[in-house]
């Protein structure tokens, strides 16, 4: 059995003047065995945001960036193919497979049900994800990642967070921007 290699992280919004000042978005990601396990932590005024209920029935779905959402980017190396996992408090989730930049999205078919489990309370969320990697990612030596999240407000407005944003504009997509090394 392999050893896992892992790397904590804290993410930051691109215009902190969306957020309540309290709001804290920190986690951990981990490899090992052909499994990433990411756990997220949001911590503050809960009440400010707006956050799905756990869904009766979880599953794969699409466009779940359209309201809070957790991510990772995932790549190989610099150049080339590149994977987007979604994942909602609300229990569903997706992977993507894109060709290159913001190009060819589709989702990708070589891939397990993730196992997700979230707890929460009055000042804390935790989300806690491990997601079986689709072959290319699980024989890869290295893997690139972007951490990331869509948090919105409870009157919808969204705010980007990221371990850094490197342009002008919150762009999740740009490789400059997966940072983590596992």
């Amino acid at each position: 059995m392999a050893l896992p290699s892992g790397a904590a992280f804290g993410l930051h919004p691109f215009d902190p003047g969306v957020v309540p000042p309290a709001l804290r978005l920190s986690g951990r990601v981990e490899r090992q065995d052909g499994r990433l396990s990411l756990i997220y932590h949001l911590e503050g005024p809960l009440q400010t945001l707006r956050l799905p209920p756990w869904a009766q029935a979880p599953g794969r779905r699409d466009e779940l960036w359209t309201t809070t959402c957790f991510e990772c980017f995932l790549a190989t190396g610099e150049q080339g193919p590149y994977w987007e996992v979604n994942l909602s408090p609300a229990g569903h989730w997706n992977l993507y497979r894109l060709e290159d930049y913001r190009s060819g999205l589709r989702p990708e078919s070589a891939c397990g049900t993730p196992s997700l489990q979230l707890d929460s309370g009055e000042c804390r969320l935790t989300l806690r994800a491990a997601i079986p990697l689709p072959p290319a990612l699980a024989a890869a030596t290295r893997l690139h990642l972007g951490v990331t999240a869509v948090i919105a407000s409870a009157a919808g407005e969204l705010s980007y967070w990221a371990l850094a944003h490197p342009g002008p504009e919150p762009d999740f997509h740009r490789r400059d921007g997966f940072l983590l090394r596992l």
